[in-house]
C-alpha cells in the first residue's frame, strides 16, 4: 500500500514537474504579447508581426536568434526527463564511441548545437559584443560566450536533475562555439572582400 502510494505521489510530482519550465517560459512569453497587445486585434498583432519581419533585418536576425535559443533550451533543459543522479557520468563521451563500444554521434551533435547559436549571436548583436573584427578577438569572445551558456546549461540540468552534468558536453558545445566564431568571422572577410571589388 505504501509503494502504491508513494508511486502515486512519485508520478504525480513527475507529471507536473516535467513540463513545468516549459509552460512557465510559454506563460511568460504569452502573457508579454498580451500585454504589449492591449485592446488590438490578434489580426493587427499578426499583421505587425509579418511587416516587421518582411521590413526589418535586424528583427529577423532576432527573431532567428531565439527561435534558435529556445531550440536549445528546449533540447538541453525542457525537453528531459528527471535524473534521479544528474552526476552519473561528470566526465562524459569523449570519442565516437560510448562505454559500451556503440556508436555514438553526442560529439557532433553538441557542436552543431552552438555552431549557429554564435553565428546567429555575432550577426545580431555584433556591434554589442564585439569591439573589433579581428580573428582572435572574435575566438575569444566566441570562447567566452558559448563556454558560460554551455556552463549555465549544464548547471541548470545539474540543478533541475533534467540531463547529466557531464564535462564533455561543455566542451564540446564551446568547440561548437568557436566554430561558429570562425564562420562569421569568415563570412565577414569574404563580404569585405566582396564590397572592395
Amino acid at each position: 500500500m505504501i509503494n502504491a502510494i508513494g508511486k502515486v505521489i512519485t508520478d504525480v510530482l513527475q507529471a507536473f514537474y516535467q513540463p513545468l519550465w516549459f509552460a512557465l517560459l510559454l506563460s511568460f512569453f504569452v502573457m508579454l504579447a498580451y500585454m504589449l497587445a492591449g485592446k488590438r486585434k490578434l489580426k493587427e498583432i499578426i499583421k505587425q508581426f509579418i511587416n516587421k519581419l518582411k521590413s526589418d533585418s535586424f528583427y529577423r536576425r532576432l527573431f532567428l536568434l531565439v527561435f534558435f535559443t529556445v531550440m536549445i533550451l528546449f533540447q538541453t533543459l525542457l525537453n528531459r526527463n528527471m535524473w534521479i543522479n544528474p552526476l552519473s557520468d561528470v566526465i562524459g563521451v569523449w570519442g565516437i564511441y560510448d562505454s559500451n563500444g556503440n556508436f555514438t554521434a553526442e560529439i557532433f551533435e553538441n557542436m552543431l548545437l552552438f555552431l549557429p547559436f554564435t553565428l546567429l549571436l555575432f550577426w545580431t548583436f555584433s556591434k554589442k559584443i564585439l569591439k573589433k573584427i579581428t580573428l582572435f578577438y572574435v575566438l575569444k569572445q566566441s570562447l567566452i560566450i558559448s563556454f558560460l551558456f554551455s556552463l549555465g546549461i549544464e548547471l541548470c540540468q545539474l540543478l533541475l536533475r533534467v540531463g547529466t552534468f557531464q564535462l564533455s558536453d561543455i566542451f564540446y558545445n564551446t568547440l561548437g562555439g568557436l566554430a561558429g566564431g570562425i564562420f562569421y568571422w569568415l563570412i565577414r572577410r569574404l563580404l569585405k572582400i566582396k564590397n572592395k571589388n
